[in-house]
């Protein structure tokens, strides 16, 4: 089982929006280096819907050859088409990663039936540890903790990302499921709530400006350790708050820009961190103790 501070890798872009992949390998490098205990390849902060089925498969087995097996890498292969998610993380597979991260379908408002059946189909398919990814404010669909528990049976479904940020949800599905299933925050402002409630990690936006800092606050709550680690989340939440001023991944490369660590290139519909951000996201970098 994966553990710890997961970082959602954002996909560094040029200006144009070409992938970087100088810029891919130094983030790789920062992540190894800084502790991060996972990456997650091409999820949706990785702007998996704006990069087409060569480029994503091409992405994450970049990732996976540059980590070279020193982290577990996390492919994101979800979609809104159980035909392209069965293909994605066949790819992903096929290129070396250690597990696959699928969102909920979003546009298409499945039933729960619909989603069991859903993720069944993905598994029973791909023979790879899997990870459903629950995030209602950005697909418009909830899997339901009963879904997930009808779930939690089908061979090769591992964990869920609980995205909602709903501690309530989360403390149900902690209880509920079985050791060898992670439950994992999605969701950076109430992270340390859902590890201190028996969660296994957080997959993180945060993480990508602050590794080394997300990395020690996983470790301090897995290891139960409230007090240091509710006081390191005080100090990070104006980076938890302030990277999503805009739609992710907007704020979040703007920063890393700002950090020197890639340029700022994004796909549209996407476009550049609205100027009267800019100071709001500098202080929060600064107030959280970011160089």
């Amino acid at each position: 089982m994966i553990c710890g501070s997961m970082v959602a890798l954002v996909t560094p872009m040029t200006l144009n929006g070409d992938i970087d992949w100088e810029a891919l390998k130094r983030l790789v490098e920062f992540h190894v280096e800084k502790g991060t205990a996972s990456i997650v390849a091409v999820g949706t902060t990785g702007e998996s819907a704006t990069l087409d089925c060569d480029e994503h498969t091409e992405a994450i087995r970049f990732v996976v050859d540059q980590v070279n097996g020193r982290i577990p890498v996390i492919a994101g292969t979800g979609a809104n088409s159980t035909r392209e998610a069965i293909e994605l993380t066949r790819a992903a597979k096929s290129v070396g990663a250690d597990a696959s991260l699928l969102v909920t379908p979003y546009y298409n408002k499945p039933t729960q039936e619909g989603l069991y059946q859903h993720y069944a189909k993905i598994a029973e398919s791909v023979d790879i540890p899997q990870i459903l990814y629950n995030v209602p404010g950005r697909t418009a669909c909830d899997m339901l903790p009963e879904t997930v528990l009808r779930l939690m049976n089908v061979a090769n479904i591992v964990g869920i990302k609980e995205a909602t940020g709903n501690l309530e949800r989360a403390k149900h599905l902690i209880e509920a499921t079985p050791e060898n299933f992670a439950v994992y925050s999605g969701d950076d402002a109430t992270a340390i709530e859902l590890i201190l409630l028996g969660g296994q990690g957080n997959i993180s936006v945060t993480a990508n400006v602050a590794p080394a800092e997300m990395a020690e606050l996983c470790r301090l709550g897995l290891a139960g350790e409230a007090e240091a680690a509710r006081a390191l989340q005080q100090r990070l939440m104006p980076l938890h708050t302030t990277l999503f001023v805009e739609a992710n991944p907007i704020p979040v490369k703007w920063a890393l820009a700002e950090m020197g660590l890639m340029q700022g290139g994004l796909r549209l519909p996407l476009t550049p961190l609205s100027s009267q951000y800019h100071d709001l996201v500098r202080q929060a970098l600064k107030d959280s103790g970011i160089a």
